[in-house]
């Protein structure tokens, strides 16, 4: 969602569209199915690691990764090729210019978007402003709003809607990326209700906001609309570049990943928002339906080392008690979850923690815990190696669990308990499927899971921490810088973990 550090983007509050120019979407005539009728039947196969990105065909791209906490992609921009943190906790696409002169854009080496004169909207120089977080965390991205080019995994779209950032704190900028790429829903997209307003004036309302989501809205739902890719959807997978380097990053959109076969997957409904729970209002043209907000999926219940955890205590705010449910965010770096249920966690995974609360979780890294979600009937685990972090170079004996915290309670607009950031899609792979973006009742939007975690995790670990000793007390560790469109590894950034480990781990 935007406010937040570059641990938590997921945006804390919603366009005003409480007003009702009926259209048609192009996809609005793609009939209701139970499972997405993909060509390719053959059984998952996970590819090897691999650093070039040349052989990945159009509509795939591979990922950078700083700590296992920052996935980038390349993306152009105009003439500007520049990483920016995927993230679908939020809708917006936003990148800095010269101009920003923050603390954290001083920090920056990333390519930045030059706004030619021509670009600038119609009406002007038009401004949105950004927020990302929740209660723990916050920041902001603040600038002008414009339409250029936009080419994102070989697919192009012209004249996309984003904003050309001169003021933030946000910690996308200090790790390595230029802005952030929001792969969430139109119904939280600032940027083309702030291009709507300026543009429309009095004449702006719910209608002309949905009627113009092929024309403004978010770049992966206008590729969706404008037909030019084959499925509405697209997935991620992140590699592990800590602990036990392994894994492939990838990107894809408009289909399934190769090799990837459509029965493997568990899909479940997206939650869709009402207007009284903080949702989009219909539109006259069409009265009854309900939209979704973000990517959100109950979920059946919580289990540590295979026993199901007690139901949280914790109170909804302002609100009815919500069903259990959890945002899946790839701009967040961590597992978030209700304070009681965290605590019991922690509690049990560390004696030092049961002891001591305020104390780090810490545990011996050769020691294994399984947390898994039950999601749609079936587990979906956190592999052993994303639950822990080491403490200090040169110790592979104490280890941190520090990717599970706690949260904020449900409230309007944001009814989810858990979220599941970085630490879960590393495990598993998830498929983001939009349905029909204008009327979702003939294609509802849905989230598609598959585990990534061998049945061996647990013995992959100690591996790990056994050459680890042998490394002088060093997990393996690799950097995917994003250079000029490509990937590469610096082994100069993992050498200088320590230096920055304690912070990255502890602000958060």
């Amino acid at each position: 969602m935007p406010t937040a550090g570059w641990w938590a983007l997921v945006l804390v509050a919603f366009p005003a569209l409480a007003t009702g120019l009926p259209f048609t979407d192009r996809a609005s005539s793609r009939p209701a199915v139970e499972t997405i009728p993909f060509v390719k039947r053959t059984r998952l196969k996970l590819a090897k690691r691999d650093h070039e990105d040349a052989a990945i065909p159009n509509g795939a791209i591979g990922l950078g990764d700083r700590d296992d906490v920052f996935y980038t992609v390349s993306v152009t921009i105009g003439d500007t090729t520049t990483p920016l943190n995927i993230d679908t906790g939020s809708s917006d696409l936003w990148v800095i210019t010269p101009e920003c002169d923050t603390e954290e854009c001083d920090m920056s080496s990333a390519p930045r978007y030059d706004i030619p004169e021509e670009k600038y909207l119609q009406t002007g120089r038009t401004t949105v402003d950004l927020r990302y977080g929740d209660s723990l965390t916050g920041s902001y991205a603040r600038g002008l709003v414009v339409r250029d080019t936009v080419t994102l995994a070989g697919l192009t779209m012209e004249n996309q809607t984003f904003a050309a950032v001169d003021d933030t704190d946000n910690y996308a900028i200090t790790n390595g990326a230029a802005g952030v790429l929001g792969l969430g829903f139109p119904a939280q997209g600032f940027v083309q209700s702030a291009a709507l307003i300026a543009e429309l004036g009095a004449t702006f309302d719910i209608d002309a906001f949905v009627e113009q989501i092929d024309k403004a809205g978010p770049i992966v739902p206008r590729l969706v609309t404008s037909g030019a890719i084959q499925e509405p959807l697209f997935a991620i997978t992140l590699q592990r570049d800590t602990i036990d380097v392994s894994g492939k990053g990838q990107l894809t959109i408009g289909r399934l990943p190769e090799g990837v076969d459509n029965s493997s997957i568990t899909w479940v409904p997206v939650r869709l928002y009402s207007s009284d729970e903080g949702g989009l209002s219909p539109p006259s043209f069409a009265p009854s339906e309900v939209y979704p907000l973000r990517w959100e999926v109950e979920i059946d219940g919580v289990f540590l080392d295979g026993e199901k955890l007690p139901d949280t205590r914790q109170q909804a705010d302002g609100i009815s008690t919500p069903s259990l449910s959890t945002l899946i965010d790839s701009g967040n770096s961590l597992i978030r979850g209700p304070s009681d249920v965290v605590n019991t966690i922690l509690s049990q995974v560390s004696p030092a923690f049961a002891s001591d609360p305020s104390a780090p979780p810490r545990l011996p890294c050769s020691t294994t815990h399984t947390l898994a979600f039950q999601i749609g009937g079936k587990m979906f685990p956190v592999d052993p190696r994303d639950f822990v972090a080491q403490v200090s170079p040169g110790d592979a004996s104490e280890c941190v669990a520090d990717n599970v915290v706690g949260t904020d309670a449900p409230s309007a607009g944001a009814l989810f308990s858990w979220v599941l950031g970085d630490p879960f899609l590393k495990s598993n792979m998830i498929v983001f499927y939009y349905g029909n973006l204008t009327h979702p009742s003939v294609d509802p939007p849905r989230v598609g899971f598959v585990s990534l975690v061998p049945p061996n995790a647990a013995d992959l670990l100690h591996d790990a921490v056994e050459r680890a000793w042998s490394a002088d007390g060093n997990f393996g560790c690799e950097f995917d810088v994003l250079d000029g469109g490509r990937r590469r590894t610096d082994a100069w950034m993992c050498s200088n973990i320590g230096a920055s480990t304690d912070f990255w781990r502890y602000s958060r």
